[in-house]
């Protein structure tokens, strides 16, 4: 396909994204396919999308970007797969990092009708910072700066209020319309159930088999961040309880099931 075809397809594509992994996959996958062809072009349509839709679409748009950025950091570590890419290149990922600014603020927008996306786009945002997607630095200052626009600043000063400022009623540009709402409501759900799921998921090396945990020393990558198997060991040892007299009682449980006809002598727990 030619460039334009390729960009209207795109846009028709990203206009009819919703919440569920399958519509988001479709055009992660379209996205990463036609990188090498125009890449630039397709972020162009994100960012105009962005501006443009409404506050559902935008939020729906931001978790496209996390699943793309996820998705364009898997296939830099297989370059061979795409044809025409340099092995340095970081696919979408750097595009997010240089506009990072206009898409939170494009989905964030000022006043009461960016409210609903402030708490997604913070777990969004948060959830880059951790896994180290973009520039840490960068990712607090989009913070700050969103905590600036919507409550995070300091408070006025305390004045009595206006009884006309009591009555005057809010303009309803920035109202949900009724059918939006429960559309937002389902949407969340989806969203908040894809965001559970991958908050249980730690990352594993896709190299050879590590050793024993019990034999890794506690210590960092060389980048001055723990490794991914030192932060599952900690948190398996916090949640971990001593051993005791319930523990004993599951070895022996374990002991008859594996050797029944062993049952009349007793397992040696010392």
């Amino acid at each position: 396909m030619d460039p334009f075809e390729v960009r209207m397809q795109f846009l028709s594509l990203l206009r009819r994204i919703g919440p569920s992994q399958q519509s988001i996959q479709k055009v992660v996958g379209y996205s990463l396919k036609f990188y090498a062809q125009c890449g630039e072009d397709l972020w162009d349509c994100i960012v105009e999308e962005c501006q443009k839709g409404s506050v559902n679409n935008r939020i729906n748009i931001l978790y496209f970007i996390d699943s793309l950025c996820e998705a364009s950091l898997l296939a830099k570590s297989h370059p061979a797969a795409l044809k025409g890419v340099s092995a340095n290149s970081s696919f979408y990922v750097d595009y997010v990092s240089r506009d990072l600014g206009t898409i939170v603020e494009s989905v964030v927008p000022e006043g009461r009708q960016g409210r609903p996306n402030v708490m997604s786009a913070k777990q969004v945002l948060e959830d880059w910072r951790s896994k180290r997607v973009i520039d840490p630095q960068k990712i607090d200052d989009t913070l700050a700066a969103l905590a600036q626009r919507h409550g995070g600043g300091e408070s006025p000063p305390l004045s009595l209020p206006s009884p006309l400022a009591a009555a005057r009623p809010t303009p309803l540009p920035e109202l949900l319309p009724r059918q939006e709402v429960f559309t937002r409501i389902e949407e969340d759900r989806e969203r908040h159930k894809r965001l559970r799921e991958r908050r249980w998921v730690q990352p594993v090396s896709r190299g050879p088999l590590p050793p024993l945990m019990s034999f890794l020393p506690l210590a960092d990558d060389g980048n001055g961040e723990d490794s991914a198997i030192d932060i599952e060991f900690e948190n398996e040892w916090e949640t971990t309880s001593d051993w005791n007299e319930d523990d004993d009682d599951a070895v022996g449980e374990e002991n008859d099931l594996c050797y029944p006809g062993e049952g009349e002598t007793p397992m040696d727990l010392s």
